[in-house]
């Protein structure tokens, strides 16, 4: 039986049908039509489907789309503003913090979330916060450097 809810994602409602088991990246990705969330291990622990929930990341692969009624949602998406990238998504691209592109949603808005709870973050503390986030590709050097850059402008604009 498919139940009728509305998810909040980006500040825009999206009304759409699901059964009960209908995991929420499921439900972002193939109704909502937002691409950025990606699947990975499909088994929470690879961080390629985080989302923030209430400003918390996620794993939307493990979360039911009807939990997640009532919440707000972001996903990568939702970061640029007036057609401008938000300042985490520059830095990866300035620093070579991307390279295939399947975590780079998922860390970015974790490293997101970080910042929004603590502006001025150590290494290790972007280290810990992207602990449920794998990459691959970069090695995670450059995603920290990144996430430093991103922290440091922001500070220059507060």
């Amino acid at each position: 039986m498919k139940n009728a809810i509305t998810l909040r994602i980006n500040d825009q409602d999206f009304d759409i049908f699901v059964e009960g088991r209908t995991r929420l990246l499921d439900a972002i990705r193939e109704q909502c039509e937002l691409t950025g969330v990606k699947e990975g291990c499909s088994t929470g622990d690879c961080g390629a489907c985080t989302v923030l929930m209430n400003g918390k990341p996620i794993a939307s692969c493990m979360t039911f789309a009807m939990a997640a009624q009532g919440k707000e949602l972001t996903t990568i998406e939702g970061l640029a503003q007036n057609g401008q990238l938000h300042p985490l998504q520059e830095e990866f691209m300035e620093h070579g913090g991307l390279q295939c592109g399947i975590c780079t949603p998922g860390m970015i808005l974790s490293a997101k979330a970080l910042l929004d709870e603590n502006p001025k973050p150590t290494e290790d503390e972007i280290r810990f916060a992207l602990a449920g986030n794998l990459c691959r590709c970069t090695g995670y050097h450059k995603i920290v450097e990144a996430i430093v850059a991103a922290s440091e402008r922001q500070a220059q604009t507060v």
